[in-house]
């Protein structure tokens, strides 16, 4: 036996196979309708695009790469400078979070004064 959720009476009620496995609101055998244009100019298809591809600059990983493979240090601070601030503001964030998070606590701990 197949059941189907009944949207009338909420409840689950008998079914036949094929109601039972189409979703509420969906009907088998109706064409689907192609969306209408939203843009004023059509986009291109991919069969038209081609099969070239367009890259806007050199590719830059293989020397990232080796950059980044070097064992000169902490992998996170070997651009220098950016790579320091952003770690120790990073750092300062959290121990501040921390802190407020304690004397938020503190705070919560303490019984009321009437």
């Amino acid at each position: 036996m197949y059941y189907k959720f009944s949207g009338f009476t909420q409840k689950l009620t008998g079914a036949a196979p094929t109601a039972a496995y189409c979703p509420q609101g969906l009907k088998q055998g109706l064409p689907a309708e192609s969306p209408t244009m939203i843009f004023a100019t059509p986009t291109k298809m991919v069969s038209e695009a081609g099969s070239t591809v367009e890259y806007l600059g050199a590719n830059k990983v293989p020397d990232l790469q080796k950059f980044f493979q070097t064992s000169d240090g902490p992998v996170h601070l070997k651009r220098g400078y950016p790579d320091r601030l952003l770690y120790r503001t990073t750092m300062a964030l959290t121990v501040g979070g921390v802190i407020y998070c304690l004397v938020a606590l503190y705070i919560a701990a303490q019984p009321n004064k009437k």
